[in-house]
């Protein structure tokens, strides 16, 4: 999936636990988990919210995207009669 979940360098970052911060954004640690290892098909804004608010982050500090090799589209290279 082309959507990197960043939450473990937050969490190395701010020297906290995964069972802290799941008792602190209030879902359980295996759900938890499940986010921060990339298997989640979703995020509810609660708890993005609840995860920025706790780890004093933006939403960007914990997701980001990398293109696969499947989904990147390559742009046609223009030749200089379209220039």
């Amino acid at each position: 999936m082309p959507i990197v979940i960043d939450i473990d360098v937050m969490i190395a970052r701010r020297k906290m636990g995964v069972g802290e911060l799941a008792d602190r954004i209030g879902i359980t640690p295996a759900n938890l988990a499940v986010l921060k290892n990339g298997r989640a098909k979703a995020v509810r804004f609660s708890t993005l919210s609840a995860l920025c608010e706790v780890l004093d982050c933006q939403p960007g500090d914990l997701l980001r995207w990398e293109p696969d090799g499947e989904s990147a589209v390559e742009e046609p290279a223009l030749s200089d009669s379209h220039v």
